[in-house]
């Protein structure tokens, strides 16, 4: 009795390291660099998907970012790259790495890392994607289905947009940080952004609100103008 209760937990395990769960949320890693500059790195898993974002950890001076589909199974997390800011041709290229996570700390290949959040407290965790804008008072929806994609991926504490074209490789931008969803608030702290690192620092707040499992987001843009956005959670 006690093997087969032993082997049953192990099964389970198996399944549960396979499925990626036990990865859910956001984890950090502080690397310094040949040149002397201390390297923030923040990644963030959500099911199959996830995205990993470096830059400086003194200023915020966005370095590159990385990210796509996710996968564990029997101790190796196999990746297949979406977008790589720093280099087109890894887009669409697979790998696979052994991992170990003890705790709150997760070792892949050279680098530890530690958990910031395990994907609450905040209720908008997930990968979304951008289905459709508000004009003129109507929502005009957008296909997810095709190459080009603007993806925002959230933790319990975390988040990150990338714009991406996976058929032609190309790298639109990036911005992440820290968010927070307080009575119907959403307000996303900027920690990193591609196109100006003299965002970085500055904080939007936005109204939200959930219709139908879809994130309705609006409010005023970074320039001051006016945005309505629709995202609903990515499935492929």
């Amino acid at each position: 009795m006690k093997k087969y209760v032993l082997s049953l937990i192990l099964i389970l395990l198996a399944i549960s390291l396979s499925n990626g769960q036990d990865l859910n949320g956001a984890w950090q890693s502080t690397v310094t660099n040949n040149e002397g500059v201390s390297v923030q790195y923040v990644a963030i898993v959500s099911g199959d998907y996830f995205s990993q974002a470096f830059f400086e950890k003194e200023n915020g001076k966005f370095m590159g970012t990385m990210g796509g589909a996710l996968s564990l199974k029997n101790g190796s997390l196999t990746y297949t790259l979406e977008f790589a800011s720093f280099d087109p041709d890894l887009v669409g290229t697979s790998d696979s790495l052994p991992y170990r996570l003890d705790g709150d700390k997760l070792y892949v290949d050279d680098k530890t890392w530690t958990r910031l959040d395990d994907g609450s407290p905040g209720n908008l965790a997930g990968a979304w994607l951008i289905s459709g804008r508000k004009r003129d008072g109507q929502i005009v929806k957008r296909d997810t289905s095709g190459p080009r994609k603007t993806m925002k991926i959230l933790s319990g504490t975390r988040f990150q947009w990338i714009a991406f074209n996976t058929e032609t490789k190309e790298f639109m931008g990036t911005g992440g940080g820290t968010y927070t969803t307080t009575n119907g608030k959403y307000t996303e702290n900027i920690g990193f952004f591609s196109r100006d690192d003299s965002r970085v620092g500055a904080s939007l707040q936005f109204n939200y609100e959930l219709v139908d499992g879809d994130w309705h987001h609006y409010g005023l843009s970074s320039k001051g103008q006016p945005i309505y956005e629709v995202w609903s959670k990515r499935v492929k």
